[in-house]
């Protein structure tokens, strides 16, 4: 399950922004471990969002996770990657006061090129510089048919 940097909670009394950084691999294929959010805090949520929580068994802990529905007691959430686990299957509906905000944006770090002494100064393609720099940075947007795919789970 992903857990996110505590800058989360830092910036959240200044501003409705803030950053926070995925580690896991609950929401692959639509986030992966290192990638850096956007956190709108206090956003109008619907179902296929993706948001951040607080953990409701460990309330320090937050997490990653898409709306799948809105049930009797608060929101129903699911992961992308179904093997991961960690979502509403294992804690049930997470109450309203423990969804934070609403993930906006995803910058995917660059990958280290193979090879070299380890400094990041290794070769690398022109051709996959490219590709990266073109799927680096991304929003991350409502998925209904997602919503609809992780409901039938």
């Amino acid at each position: 399950m992903p857990e996110l940097s505590q800058e989360t909670e830092r910036g959240r009394a200044v501003l409705p922004l803030g950053a926070a950084e995925v580690t896991g691999p609950s929401m692959v294929p639509t986030l992966h471990h290192g990638d850096r959010l956007l956190v709108h805090y206090g956003a109008r949520l619907r179902v296929g969002d993706v948001v951040v929580l607080r953990h409701p068994f460990q309330q320090d802990l937050l997490v990653v996770k898409r709306i799948a529905e809105r049930r009797d007691g608060g929101w129903w959430v699911l992961g992308d990657n179904a093997y991961a686990g960690g979502d509403s299957t294992d804690y049930g509906v997470v109450p309203d006061e423990l969804v934070l905000g609403k993930v906006r944006f995803r910058f995917r770090p660059r990958p280290r090129p193979v090879g070299g002494d380890g400094d990041g100064d290794g070769q690398r393609s022109p051709f996959a510089l490219a590709r990266w720099v073109v799927s680096a940075a991304r929003p991350v947007l409502c998925d209904r048919s997602a919503s609809r795919r992780l409901r039938a789970r």
